[in-house]
């Protein structure tokens, strides 16, 4: 495939083309949800630790998570685009425009459905895995098979999937290790006060990171929806505009004002019983390895980076301390997710483009 650059759009130029196409305007609409539910659902697992250990009270922490989680989309986008790359060129739809523009309106619909079906049948589900696999189940659908799939940027989900298991599990085992050994002649007492500023940086960089890698995903899909609103369908390469970034920062940063006590408990205190320092250590570990999947492109969980990364500072201490059901839980996520999202994209396109 050719590609070539897209064209820089300005806001007045969006808000034209929403308004004239009702394809784009779903899209749009919809991606906005989706942004909206993950800053409501995944951005308070970056400061459940900081939380539970009561470094921060739960008020300031999500005032703290949703400007974080702004900084994380504004800084990191000047600096590295890899994973908005990553998803803005992990699928094609084709050569038709209008047919992709459309295909790619019912993969936002299907990860709809599906999020909806999740919650219903109590299916543990991540945003990211899904988005992923409901683009993947619309381009399989347009191409008549996995033609429409860039196998190489594809190569980086599964990359990714690995990363956030092992390193973030690894890394949360390492780091608080190291913690403990540097730290093992001080009076632990004296370390408190220490442990919970430093847990509050953690909790920050934790959002800052959210904010870095799943602002990114849906900038890709934005970007995308755009590109073939105009006829792109080659288009490989992209600015991110400054309009974009400050319109997914703070509907980001809506949701994860919004968001619920509920998943701060479930993540920061019923997994593992974690001290001020164990807390710390979870929060660098997965604020890293997030950095990593960032830096490389590859899109990854955050919610699974983060629980890993509690589950390797929890097994430091006693293998028993880890509520183990957890892990199945997210191997469920992913053998639910990718094939039943998918199957959905795929339906969705099938019937969006027999209708439009």
């Amino acid at each position: 495939m050719l590609w070539k650059e897209m064209k820089m759009y300005n806001f007045g130029e969006f808000l034209a083309q929403t308004k004239d196409n009702p394809a784009l305007l779903i899209t749009v609409v919809l991606t906005l949800a989706v942004i909206l539910v993950n800053g409501w659902t995944d951005a308070p697992n970056a400061i459940a630790t900081a939380v539970s250990t009561k470094a921060i009270p739960p008020r300031p922490a999500i005032t703290m998570a949703a400007i974080f989680n702004f900084l994380g989309i504004l800084v990191m986008t000047a600096i590295n685009k890899n994973v908005a790359q990553t998803i803005y060129n992990m699928v094609d739809f084709g050569d038709n425009a209008h047919q992709a523009l459309v295909a790619l309106c019912a993969a936002m619909v299907a990860i709809v459905l599906w999020a909806v079906a999740a919650w219903a049948f109590g299916i543990p589900t991540s945003e990211s895995h899904a988005l992923i696999a409901g683009l993947t189940g619309a381009a399989i659908a347009m191409h008549g098979g996995l033609g429409g799939v860039n196998g190489s940027e594809w190569l980086k989900v599964i990359y990714g999937l690995v990363l956030s298991t092992v390193l973030g599990f690894v890394l949360g085992y390492v780091v608080v290790k190291l913690i403990g050994l540097i730290f093992s002649k001080v009076d632990r007492r004296k370390t408190t006060g220490i442990f919970q500023n430093a847990q509050i940086g953690g909790a920050a960089a934790m959002a800052f990171m959210h904010g870095a890698q799943d602002g990114q995903k849906f900038m890709g899909v934005f970007l995308l929806g755009i590109a073939l609103n105009n006829g792109d369908t080659n288009a490989g390469m992209f600015e991110i505009p400054f309009w974009l970034i400050v319109i997914c920062s703070l509907v980001m940063g809506l949701g994860t004002s919004i968001g619920g006590y509920k998943i701060i408990k479930a993540v920061g205190m019923d997994m593992v019983k974690l001290e001020t320092y164990q807390g710390f250590a979870a929060d660098l570990a997965g604020a890293g390895c997030l950095l990593v999947s960032s830096l490389t492109g590859m899109p990854v969980s955050t919610t699974h980076t983060k629980t890993t990364a509690i589950m390797g500072v929890g097994a430091a201490k006693s293998i028993k301390r880890v509520d183990w059901s957890v892990v199945k839980e997210m191997v469920l996520t992913w053998i639910l997710t990718f094939p039943g999202c998918g199957l959905i994209g795929f339906a969705m396109a099938k019937l969006f483009t027999m209708f439009f």
